[in-house]
């Protein structure tokens, strides 16, 4: 048994996602960002850095924050969504650390300046929105002739999607973009992706180009 501690971000919906794909059972425990929840002293036991989010693993004990080492945590005790050896898991980590160092930090700007902030900060608009659309691009060429990021269905497209899923908070025209485009729709119809986009709780639909 798994407990998830988590809320309705891109982050947080890449654990949930993840424990419906793989099957683990999981509790999960709602960290409502908007009521500074995650500063709360037991939550930050679990994730001293004060972000969603966070698991504690009940066969073991072990606690974990940070979306990207619960992925490749979740991906070994399960043997599931990351080869085991070989270049093929290189491959996945790879495409994994794009997200956390690329698309997960520069859309957040996007969503910052350009969503919540529009038009008080002109330069900072342009150079996120520029950035996020030359991530938008490698990612297209990187899908070009592939079903998925790393080739096979992995932990490094539960990563990237549901940063994508908020395109239209960063003013993305998909059709721009096909090959995402038909990469996040493929991802969307899947069973698992929508029961863990609901989770903590059911925002409304998946968005759709």
């Amino acid at each position: 048994m798994i407990d998830l501690y988590t809320w309705t971000t891109p982050n947080g919906r890449k654990a949930s996602i993840m424990l419906e794909e793989i099957g683990l059972p999981y509790t999960v425990h709602p960290i409502d960002i908007s009521k500074d929840e995650q500063f709360a002293p037991d939550f930050l036991k679990i994730s001293p850095n004060n972000r969603i989010p966070a698991i504690v693993d009940r066969d073991n004990g072990l606690s974990l924050m940070e979306s990207g080492a619960i992925l490749i945590y979740l991906a070994d005790k399960t043997g599931k969504l990351l080869p085991k050896s070989g270049h093929g898991r290189y491959k996945v980590i790879e495409w994994l650390m794009w997200q956390m160092g690329g698309p997960g930090p520069m859309l957040g700007q996007v969503h910052h300046f350009v969503k919540y902030n529009k038009g008080k900060a002109p330069y900072a608009e342009e150079r996120y929105l520029k950035e996020a659309h030359r991530l938008y691009k490698v990612l297209n060429t990187q899908l070009e002739g592939r079903d998925f990021v790393a080739d096979e269905y992995s932990i490094a497209d539960i990563a990237l999607w549901p940063w994508i899923s908020r395109f239209e908070w960063q003013t993305i025209d998909m059709k721009q973009y096909p090959n995402v485009k038909r990469w996040y729709e493929t991802i969307a119809a899947r069973p698992a992706v929508q029961r863990g986009y609901k989770v903590p709780k059911d925002m409304g639909p998946i968005p759709m180009p």
